[in-house]
């Protein structure tokens, strides 16, 4: 026992930590060997499985694009309104001319896809036009629209079997009819109700080509020899994705293959992955390998690092004068570890417990800057909306293609003035004024991409321009108005500031549906559900420069609008 306690300190330490070690190195390499082979497989089942869900939901988008445009037409009140009368001559020519045609053009360039926009009318007395079809898929060139008299179509079987009397209003479904299963198209069907008074005024019809549909199914987002088919609600093969090489029949060679399905809702058809066993074995053999050669380096890292610590705690008072010096720089996360209950041992104790104080100090300091810091992160990230640079740019190339260069060089100047203004050279802080004409720039962009279905006023007190404000906390209510607030075809605006004494307050009036106080209550709820996240963004933001008492208030009524009103102190 004396001889044990005479052994230097080294020894003593490194001894049980290299038996502990490699008795831990032996039981994670056996156990990670004995369950790298079960757990591959669901691993990578799940990894697969994750991206069959993205493809589903690429796919759903583009099923939800070409539902807009249905939609956009069903809820147009103005269409409605025009196709109530049944008067001919130039009443029937106005109405085609300046609603009919325009609108049905206009939503052709909602999206990039080639789609054929068919519209079959109950009221005969609007003229039909159509084009004559050559034995080629008409989708395979342009987009078009065609307007038909409804009475083509109601002794054709296909309409007989719409079961559209048992849904509810707006209800929609894909079918091939007619020459969409020889072209490879499909077609997005819709009745065509007056809401008002709950009567049926025709059928909406939107071909799209199901390459178009299903071009995100490919095989090689799965992996190689493997087999990605969506099948039709008769387990028909609409498409098959395969590398070249792989046996026609995958369900034959169903037994060396694992199936994994996701449904594509809407369609009503379903996205099969077919993929080879011998994928996972070689995974598998993979794991094994990359297991073995992290155990074996594992084991030699810590063996040296045992060995250093070994000696390092060998040197306890020098370890002791480091630790200080390292305080005395400012490295205060250097600790002492000591067993023992001599002077060195009190010492390293009393050390280690000033240490944690200050570096909890440190910390409390730490995190609130860093709450700062992430606020004032998010509202940098929420500066860039790529949706709105997208459309923006979208609206810039119809206006190049239609040659409107007015349009196009104002389009441009408040695009390039809207940048400017958010990036503010880095800084969180602007003034009243700046902050008014970045919303007054984001507005006349959406002005040209809603034409006069968009009005908006302006009451701004010209004692509050030169106050400061924190940045971007007008443009995401606007856009909050624009993307929700829709009641009919058109919106009114109106923006808001003054002074009021010690305060600075904005608003954001519109005249759209409006909200309940449930939903009011949910957005400025900090731990509430994701939902008006813009809101709430700019609440904490303004909370976190002006302090509790400023922040946004909003009031609405349903039918009537909503009222967004925010508050910041005076500061200069």
């Amino acid at each position: 026992m004396r001889r044990m306690l005479n052994v230097p300190f080294g020894y003593k330490l490194i001894l049980p930590y290299l038996l502990c070690l490699l008795l831990a190195v032996l039981t994670v390499g056996m156990f990670a060997y004995a369950h790298s082979v079960s757990s591959l497989k669901e691993k990578t089942r799940d990894n697969i499985q994750g991206t069959l869900r993205q493809i589903r939901d690429n796919i759903r988008y583009r099923t939800d694009d070409i539902q807009r445009i249905s939609d956009m037409l069903y809820y147009n009140y103005n269409l409605q309104n025009a196709l109530r009368r049944y008067d001919q001559g130039w009443y029937s020519y106005e109405t085609m001319t300046k609603t009919l045609m325009p609108t049905l053009a206009n939503l052709l360039n909602y999206t990039a896809s080639n789609i054929g926009l068919s519209l079959y009318l109950k009221n005969d007395t609007l003229p039909e036009l159509f084009y004559k079809d050559g034995p080629q898929n008409p989708l395979l060139s342009t987009k078009r629209y065609e307007i038909f008299h409804l009475n083509r179509i109601q002794n054709e079987d296909w309409y007989g079997g719409l079961a559209f009397s048992r849904q509810k209003a707006g209800h929609s479904l894909w079918q091939q009819i007619q020459r969409d299963e020889r072209d490879g198209n499909i077609s997005l069907l819709q009745r065509l109700d007056d809401v008002q008074r709950g009567q049926e005024m025709g059928l909406i019809r939107v071909r799209v080509q199901i390459r178009d549909l299903l071009d995100s199914v490919d095989y090689r987002k799965i992996g190689g020899y493997s087999t990605l088919m969506v099948l039709d609600n008769q387990g028909n093969t609409v498409l098959k994705s395969s590398p070249e090489g792989v046996a026609g029949d995958v369900k034959a060679s169903a037994a060396n293959r694992l199936l994994l399905s996701e449904p594509l809702d809407g369609l009503g058809w379903v996205l099969e992955a077919h993929i080879p066993n011998s994928l996972f074995d070689e995974s598998a053999s993979k794991v094994r390998r990359m297991t073995l050669v992290v155990c074996l380096v594992s084991a030699f890292v810590l063996a040296c690092l045992g060995i250093g610590v070994s000696s390092y705690f060998s040197r306890r008072i020098q370890k002791i004068v480091g630790s200080l010096n390292a305080f005395r720089d400012g490295d205060f996360q250097k600790r002492i570890s000591y067993k023992g209950n001599d002077e060195l041992a009190q010492i390293a104790a009393a050390f280690n417990r000033m240490g944690t104080n200050i570096e909890e100090l440190i910390h409390k300091n730490y995190v609130a800057n860093l709450q700062k810091k992430e606020a004032e992160l998010e509202s940098l990230q929420a500066q860039i909306n790529p949706h709105f640079l997208y459309n923006t740019l979208s609206s810039i190339n119809r206006l190049a293609q239609f040659g409107d260069i007015q349009k196009l060089h104002v389009l441009v100047q408040e695009l390039a003035k809207f940048y400017r203004l958010s990036l503010n050279r880095g800084e969180i802080l602007t003034t009243v004024g700046k902050e008014i004409e970045h919303a007054k720039a984001y507005i006349a962009i959406q002005c040209i991409k809603y034409g006069d279905r968009m009005v908006v006023y302006y009451d701004i007190d010209p004692a509050a321009l030169e106050y400061t404000t924190v940045k971007l906390i007008l443009q995401p209510m606007i856009e909050n108005a624009l993307e929700h607030a829709w009641f009919g075809s058109t919106i009114g605006i109106r923006l808001v500031v003054e002074k009021r004494e010690t305060d600075i307050v904005f608003k954001v009036i519109d005249t759209g549906v409006g909200m309940s106080a449930d939903t009011i209550q949910q957005i400025l709820d900090p731990e509430g559900p994701r939902m008006g996240y813009g809101i709430r963004n700019v609440d904490s933001r303004i909370k976190l420069h002006g302090g509790s008492g400023y922040g946004v208030n909003i009031a609405s009524r349903s039918g009537i609008g909503t009222c967004v009103q925010i508050r910041i102190p005076c500061k200069m």
